[in-house]
């Protein structure tokens, strides 16, 4: 059952800004593109049995990059911001 919410959460998104976002009980995870909040809010309270107040998602587009004479693109994907309850943490270290 935990293998279909590992699939909607991919990853913590780890930057100065998400670290500072947390103090407030705000997390940001890389998710699936084609995941809708409700999947998302029902992942996160299931994996970190937490609740979740809101969720914002924006889909990160892809950017040029060059290394030499090559150019190409990164990859796109989908940003999950989570707001938790008052009181409720997630521990990502």
């Amino acid at each position: 059952m935990d293998s279909k919410y590992l699939e909607i959460i991919k990853a913590p998104v780890i930057t100065e800004k998400s670290q500072i976002a947390q103090s407030s009980g705000t997390y940001t995870f890389k998710v699936d593109s084609r995941a809708n909040k409700t999947e998302i809010k029902s992942a996160i309270e299931r994996l970190f049995n937490v609740k979740v107040k809101s969720i914002r998602t924006l889909n990160v587009k892809p950017k040029k990059r060059r290394v030499g004479r090559y150019t190409g693109m990164t990859n796109k994907w989908k940003k999950a911001i989570v707001t938790l309850e008052e009181g409720q943490t997630i521990d990502l270290g």
